[in-house]
This record gives structure tokens, sequence and C-alpha cells, in this order.
């Protein structure tokens, strides 16, 4: 029989999968996988359910709908005071991932070099690779994930097409700051260069910060490709739906790979976020002020069993270091005892490198309730403090 595509074959099952996994098996707390577990804004899910019922359930426009793509429009004015033309410049996707594949599709003809920041989500490399992309690796260096010009030097070159940014940064929680995204603009200009943004995370920032897309910079706007999540922003990650704002000459490439893939998105969930898009001020710091209760809660237990906590400037997302443990194997070995002996799942953080790796990090999820948090560091502190 003649196998599947051997790149796609090449990859083994997720992490994220893996871990649920073995969670479901022990009978664990499941602190790996990063969504939510309460039922997300009630006016947005009623709005959801109204449309359902008495709106238009038959294909929309490719594109998207025009009120959630207006909505979309308004949000980068309203948030990051972008002039944004809706019927240009915004397009509707199902899901984040889906919009990060077709920018990658849209836009990597092969040969085309890109610059990937890890640790990164698992998906960005295999997609990149299907491209026909060339990855150049920038490793992030722990405790706060910190970069400098020598190693864009290294990953920059005359090839390089396009840079792949999570911001904030779902493994490990980093939130780019300007210095930062200034030195990678001054690059991209230096070598006419694009960059897909993955921004899914933009309302979820904590301590005061703000979230800077890179598209607001000087000289940025026509290079950028901004991605967000209301999946995120809503806490609905079942939802999947997800958007694109570019400019013209941009975007042109990239609806035509949305247009292969999953051509459009359901109505009434389009309906929804273009609801939720407008709520007050007081939703959008509210979700922030929430989730960095939730972060403080946990970090304070885990340190408290004795885990090193790394800094978490946004995400769903804590980083902590094994190596006080004196554990005798690598991160992911942790990871598999921790499931088994404690009944708590997290993530290794060498599973969101290629090279490079550190085997002494591991992340925890704290966008559940808080009497999960708490059973959690219940469990570890049994496994930890008694022994």
């Amino acid at each position: 029989m003649k196998s599947g595509n051997a790149l796609l074959s090449s990859y083994g099952t997720t992490i994220f999968e893996v871990m649920s996994r073995l969670s479901e098996e022990h009978g664990a707390i499941n602190l790996g996988q990063g969504f939510p577990d309460d039922r997300g804004p009630a006016d947005v899910l009623q709005t959801a359910a109204d449309a359902l019922l008495n709106g238009w359930n038959q294909y929309p426009s490719m594109m998207g709908t025009p009120d959630l793509r207006q909505a979309l429009a308004a949000h980068a004015g309203r948030f990051y005071g972008l002039d944004v033309d809706w019927k240009t410049e915004t397009m509707v996707t199902s899901g984040a991932t889906e919009a990060l594949t077709a920018c990658l599709l849209g836009l990597i003809n092969p040969g085309d070099e890109v610059v990937l920041f890890q640790p990164m989500y698992d998906s960005y490399l295999p997609i990149v690779r299907l491209a026909g992309g060339v990855p150049r690796f920038v490793s992030l260096k722990a405790p706060d994930w910190s970069f400098s010009r020598a190693d864009l030097e290294a990953a920059f070159s005359p090839r390089t097409k396009l840079v792949l940014i999570n911001d904030p940064l779902n493994p490990a929680a980093k939130v780019f700051d300007r210095a930062e995204l200034e030195l990678i603009a001054e690059y991209m200009q230096r070598h006419d260069a694009l960059a897909v943004c993955d921004e899914v995370y933009e309302h979820i920032v904590f301590d005061g910060r703000r979230h800077i897309p890179l598209m607001t910079l000087p000289g940025m706007r026509d290079r950028c490709l901004k991605i967000g999540s209301a999946g995120k922003t809503f806490s609905l990650t079942g939802w999947k739906v997800g958007y694109v704002t570019a400019a013209p000459h941009l975007l042109q490439p990239v609806a035509k790979a949305h247009q292969f893939l999953t051509f459009t998105t359901p109505p009434n969930l389009q309906a929804a976020v273009a609801f939720g898009l407008g709520k007050e001020e007081g939703y959008f710091t509210g979700l922030a002020a929430g989730l960095q209760a939730k972060r403080d809660r946990l970090s304070a237990g885990l340190a408290s069993v004795g885990f090193d906590v790394l800094p978490s400037a946004g995400t769903y997302f804590v980083a902590a270091d094994i190596s006080r443990f004196g554990f005798d194997g690598d991160d992911q070995a942790f990871c598999r005892w921790l499931v088994a002996e404690a009944k708590v799942a997290a993530i290794p953080v060498s599973a969101f490198f290629v090279e490079n790796a550190p085997t002494n990090v591991v992340r925890f999820c704290f966008s559940k309730r808080d009497e999960v948090l708490d059973e959690a560091i219940d469990r570890l502190r049994k496994r930890f403090v008694s022994e």
C-alpha cells in the first residue's frame, strides 16, 4: 500500500492529546491543554442562540459576514488606533489555526525562509514545512524568554520571507515589549520581510501591561497580518472563530488559500462575535483581571509546593522550573510521572522546541475554576510536601 503524506506522517500525536489521554487514564486534573472551564459570557451565548434560531443559516460570504468584519475594523480602531477598511482588510476564518494556515499557504513559496521563535505553538512548524518554507529558529531563553540582536542576525537572511510571531506567547506566557518589537521590525525592513502575527491572547495581558500589535509600529502596517481569536477573547474555544486583519495586497493571497480550506464559518457564531467585540471596556479589562487572579492563585500554590515559578505576563499559562526537585529525567518524563503519581497533568515545554530545548521547564494552565486549581495544588502538596 502506498503511504500518506510523508511530511505530516512524520509528526506524532500532539503533546496536548497525549497528556489529555494520560489525564483521563489516571483520573487527573488536566492543567495541560489550554481552555477555560466556564460557560463564557451569557449575552454572547444568547446572541448566538438567537441568531441560530432566527437568522440566516446558509453559506455566508467567504470573507465573513459584514457585521463581524465591521466589528473587527471598529475593534482595531478602538484598541489600537488602526484605521482598517472592513471591506478589503478583514477576513473571518474557522479558528485562528485556519487563519494561520491560510496566511502561511497564501504567502510562502517553496524555499522561502521563515523565522520562528521557539518555544512555539505546535502547529507552526508543520504548516511552514507543508507550504515549502525553510524554518530558521530564534531560541528564547528562560526565565524571561529573551532574545538578542545576535539571535536575529543569525536567523534572518536575504531569503527571509516572513517572521511568525506569537504575542502574547502561548508556551512561555511572554508578552513582547516595544523594544523587542522594534528590533524585529528593524530586521524585517532590512530584509524586506513580512510578519504573520498570532495575537489570539491580545486581551489577556497582566500587571498593567498593554498589548502592542507589531502592525502598529512605524513601517509595519503594510507588512503585518494580525490574527485574532474569538475563542480566547470570549472563553469559547470550541467555537473556532478566528480572523485576519491585513493590508489588501497581503490579504488577497491569504483569502485564496482560505477559500480552499474551510471557505466559511457558521453565521450565527459570527453574529455573536460581532456583538461581543462591541462590549463595554469593562468586559475586556475584567477578562484580564480575572485570569490574572487565577495566575496568582496557581503560581502561589506551585511555589508553596516547591516549584520555581517563572514570570507569566499573559495567556492562560504559567511555566515552572523543576530543577530543585532533583528528578531523574527530563521535563517529558516528569510530566508523565506527575500525571500518574500526583494526578495532575502539565505540558513539557521542550515539546514546543525543535532545537536547543530546555529540559527542566513544565507549563500549567490556570484558566480553570478556583476549586479546580485548589484541588490540583492539594494533590501536588500531598505528593511533594509529604516526601
